[in-house]
């Protein structure tokens, strides 16, 4: 009786002393949460301080160049000036040598200033840029961080009193759970980035060109006023076109309703509307076909990828896009005639080609990339279809 009644006193010890351990990780791990939460904050505040300052800076750099572009044109008109009192000394005065000397000194003196200005506007706005890269990266991390967190307190707080059989499968749920967590964390950070380098950016360099075209209008007449408008017409058609490709890159409708092949000639169609000159083309070759969705889907992404970083990186005045389906694979292949690049080179950042290895892995297809600097881009894609 003696011995049994020590064992059981052993267990509810040993039972405290979990719970009693599990209870002080709770607490720190919530207090690690509300820490990482405060930062971010901070960091999202400093953000929200430094975009304004940048948008002050920009405001100020049009300005600087506006006012230098009229010092450069009557600083060139000073010395065209002193050059002909220069030539033809004897006909003039000398209060009006004089005068056409310190004009032209005086404009130039103002020039010198006027580039210094805009030189170090440039060289803060292009710091203020590079802050905000490391901001966003920063606040991406801690509500990265926060998630995690959140998941790993969700389990601790499950069930205390089952914490035995929790542990078990805890493993393998947290893995499964953090996977999906990463991959819609990962999503929306890509589309942020995307809004925020895209439709966001070119909003507010409308704005700011909407204040410019007021300003030439009053300082340079109708004629020059309507050239800016025609100038501000394509940014917003650019702007356009951003919002659309984001669209479809969310998900294109026509995919489940029509197919790949269709789904894709629409795609190029649209991309091609509003490249800015690009030129789009698409070749089918065997009989079309409705694949599993799964195939559907990460095909058009791989090569919605490959002809968004051939339009919008590479500065391609042509794609070609051509598919070709048979019975046991698809196989497709985009080529453009862009800058290029060289694919042993690890860039940072460079989002776009390692998602592709990941979803062409995923389906147990090979990706081949062939480039070189100033030679254009061709890339090979083999997708073996199961049944």
């Amino acid at each position: 009786m003696r011995e049994r009644s020590l064992h059981v006193s052993g267990n509810s010890i040993d039972t405290q002393v979990l719970d009693s351990i599990l209870g002080k990780m709770i607490e720190t791990v919530d207090q690690s949460k509300s820490e990482i939460f405060e930062i971010g904050e901070q960091t999202r505040n400093e953000y929200d301080q430094l975009v304004s300052e940048l948008s002050l800076i920009r405001e100020k750099i049009a300005s600087v160049i506006y006012t230098g572009d009229d010092l450069e044109r009557r600083s060139r008109f000073a010395r065209k000036r002193l050059a002909e009192v220069s030539h033809h000394f004897k006909d003039f005065s000398e209060e009006q040598v004089r005068q056409a000397y310190e004009t032209a000194h005086d404009l130039q003196m103002k020039l010198s200033v006027n580039r210094q200005e805009e030189k170090q506007l440039r060289e803060r706005r292009d710091d203020l840029e590079r802050r905000l890269q490391n901001m966003v990266e920063t606040i991406d991390r801690a509500e990265n961080l926060v998630t995690q967190i959140s998941v790993v307190l969700t389990y601790l707080n499950s069930d205390l009193k089952k914490v035995g059989a929790a542990l078990e499968d805890a493993a393998q749920k947290q893995m499964f759970g953090m996977q999906i967590i990463e991959a819609q964390e990962e999503e929306r950070k890509r589309l942020s980035r995307e809004i925020h380098d895209g439709p966001a950016q070119m909003m507010a360099n409308v704005l700011m060109r909407s204040d410019l075209i007021e300003r030439v209008f009053r300082d340079k007449g109708t004629e020059e006023a309507i050239t800016e408008i025609k100038s501000y017409k394509k940014m917003v058609r650019s702007a356009l076109s951003e919002v659309r490709r984001i669209i479809y890159d969310l998900r294109p409708m026509a995919l489940d309703d029509l197919g790949l092949v269709p789904t894709l000639r629409k795609y190029l169609s649209t991309i091609e509307e509003y490249s800015n000159g690009t030129k789009l083309s698409f070749k089918q070759i065997g009989e079309e076909s409705r694949l599993d969705p799964k195939f559907e889907v990460s095909l058009f992404r791989l090569i919605q990828e490959a002809v968004q970083n051939a339009v919008k990186h590479a500065q391609a005045n042509e794609v070609t896009v051509k598919v070709e389906m048979r019975s046991d694979c698809v196989n497709a292949i985009i080529r453009d005639d862009g800058i290029g690049f060289d694919p042993l080179e690890k860039k940072q950042g460079s989002y776009g080609m390692m998602g592709m290895k990941e979803r062409i892995e995923l389906i147990s297809g090979k990706m081949d990339v062939q480039s070189k600097p100033g030679r254009g881009t061709t890339i090979s894609i083999n997708v073996p279809i199961t049944s």
